[in-house]
């Protein structure tokens, strides 16, 4: 209950927790079904487990592994597994699966180190170990191991940022900070445009090396901006085919026999006329 009460500024008291949070109601019962599934009441424990989801909305299985003061805020559709491990001061938020992606008896269920927050809608597939302090945001799918003290977001989830070392910081609700989050789809648009506008500062300096000038001096990657390609005008298309063809058809009569030969006669007549 104090963990509740530490994480949650909308309990006011053991009393509320107590009656009207089924996150507490779902930890509680799971202790109980552990412990028979430990001793090999096991149908008990899984028939109990059941009702308890009825009641709560959250399935956890009896066999999995529940640390203490886990806090499950507003517990609706959380689901854990039978192998799952759940470290001590674990936060999760509804939504959350953690779940197993293969069909063997054995380990298939992802581990939680100690005070490991998942946002609501987070899906931990597989046997893949979320390393101490780590958060994962709301939605992000995880299908390999998070290191410690990082922050994980997507689909697949990647991380976006670390915890900085020897700084204790307060409790980060849904698993992500409201401010200085980098977006990673604006981190890779601007590495792009920084490859775009040093392969530009590139082509310039091949074309006025090739034309003979001088080398180009970076002025333009140094100015922060992309150097404008040559536009086509759409409205000279016409004339520029038009030009095209006599040229084309000039060129081919120059080069046929009776061309050659009328270009001879030509000249012909005009020395013997200044003759």
């Amino acid at each position: 209950m104090d963990a509740i009460l530490a994480r949650d500024p909308a309990a006011r008291s053991r009393l509320e927790v107590f009656l009207c949070y089924p996150g507490f109601h779902a930890i509680a019962t799971h202790r109980a079904t552990h412990w028979l599934w430990g001793k090999g009441f096991r149908l008990t424990a899984r028939f109990l487990s059941h009702v308890a989801k009825i009641f709560t909305g959250v399935e956890i299985h009896p066999g999995a592994k529940i640390g203490r003061r886990v806090f499950i805020d507003h517990a609706t559709g959380v689901v854990i597994g039978e192998t799952a491990e759940v470290g001590d001061d674990v936060t999760l938020y509804q939504g959350v699966t953690l779940g197993g992606t293969s069909l063997h008896k054995g380990k298939r269920h992802p581990t939680l180190g100690a005070g490991v927050i998942v946002g609501s809608g987070a899906q931990i597939l597989g046997p893949h170990t979320v390393g101490e302090g780590a958060r994962v945001g709301a939605n992000a799918v995880v299908l390999d191991e998070v290191p410690p003290g990082v922050t994980v977001v997507g689909i697949p989830a990647r991380m976006v940022m670390r915890k900085p070392k020897g700084i204790e910081e307060d409790f980060c609700a849904y698993g992500l900070p409201t401010e200085h989050l980098p977006d990673p789809v604006v981190r890779t648009m601007d590495g792009l445009r920084a490859q775009i506008s040093a392969l530009m500062d590139r082509v310039e300096t091949l074309e006025r090396e090739r034309a003979g000038g001088a080398p180009a001096t970076g002025a333009v990657a140094a100015a922060g901006r992309i150097p404008r390609l040559p536009q086509v005008v759409a409205d000279n298309s016409d004339s520029d085919k038009t030009a095209a063809e006599e040229s084309s058809v000039s060129g081919s009569d120059a080069a046929s026999p009776s061309g050659a030969r009328d270009e001879e006669d030509r000249r012909a007549a005009s020395g013997g006329g200044q003759a």
